[in-house]
């Protein structure tokens, strides 16, 4: 990890090699924390954060689930958000806010426990790794299934989902596959360990709707946006394991992932040619001008640091 110099912790800056909890943390033993993952990307008119209302909306509507009453408001999170990546000097960067319940009482309910906030940025360029993204991504199914509603809420960015992602991206590393995707316990295709998942046929783009599992991505939503707006065929349906097999082009999107090609799933080729995948290329580009300021259609989408 690239360390930055200072991280946000309830209201002050503190140094990052300061910045601390204490070990009986509750969020610490029984995972009562939620997140988020932002970017911030550099461009002509200096940096700027992408959709950030968007992700500090979703923030709160994860508090909400988990019913952490906070301290601070949406406009103090923005402000914090901003000044912690401007104090560290970074042009782009990666952001992780975190609200947890705090140390105080022990046990199953967190309730009693105070709710605490950090804000952390760093220098993250390529989540997936850059050979992933030129060449795209071999992808394994996983044996782990998807967490179901009834179980864990899965539009809320909570810590505890992400250990049934860690499973499913060990096995896959361990395979030595780049990444997996997850089936949900009706075995339709989810989505991977931490981005959603698109498909092309026959010029339809498509992706599994949010009654499958998956958390609705910000990037998720960018691209369903650009993709209207350029005309391609939309369409929210449930994928069969199968279906992932005959593809034209598959990609998987997040914040830490951006826009990345699928090149094999389980061993069998995606795409009518190698390499070849127009339609990802496509959306990909469109993200990328649209992230550094390329785009004046999609400029509302940017806070300027």
């Amino acid at each position: 990890m690239l360390e930055s110099k200072w991280i946000w912790m309830n209201g002050k800056q503190v140094e990052w090699s300061n910045a601390k909890i204490h070990v009986l943390t509750h969020a610490f033993h029984y995972a009562t924390a939620v997140f988020e993952g932002i970017r911030c990307f550099e461009t002509d008119e200096g940096p700027a954060v992408f959709r950030l209302s968007e992700h500090i909306n979703r923030f709160f509507d994860s508090m909400k689930i988990y019913m952490m009453h906070g301290t601070f408001s949406f406009d103090e999170v923005r402000n914090a958000i901003k000044e912690t990546v401007s104090i560290n000097g970074l042009k782009e960067c990666y952001i992780r806010p975190i609200a947890y319940y705090s140390y105080g009482e022990m046990g199953l309910n967190p309730l009693p426990n105070k709710v605490e906030l950090a804000i952390s940025v760093w220098e993250w360029p390529s989540y997936l790794g850059e050979k992933a993204e030129r060449e795209g991504l071999k992808c394994q199914v996983s044996s782990w299934r998807r967490i179901h509603s009834s179980a864990l809420p899965p539009q809320a960015k909570a810590t505890a989902n992400y250990a049934n992602s860690a499973l499913a991206k060990i096995e896959a590393l361990k395979g030595k596959y780049d990444e997996a995707i997850l089936l949900n316990m009706d075995s339709m295709v989810a989505e991977g360990t931490g981005e959603n998942l698109f498909r092309v046929k026959d010029g339809i783009l498509s992706t599994p709707p949010a009654s499958s599992g998956v958390l609705r991505g910000i990037t998720r939503d960018t691209i369903i946006k650009v993709a209207k707006d350029r005309g391609i065929e939309f369409w929210r349906n449930d994928l069969s394991r199968e279906e992932l097999y005959t593809s034209d082009e598959l990609f998987l999107t997040g914040t830490a992932a951006g826009v990345t090609p699928v090149r094999e799933v389980d061993g069998r080729a995606i795409g009518l040619r190698p390499g070849e995948w127009p339609v990802s290329l496509r959306l990909k580009e469109a993200y990328l001008d649209i992230v550094h300021g390329r785009d004046s259609k999609y400029r509302s989408w940017l806070d300027f640091v």
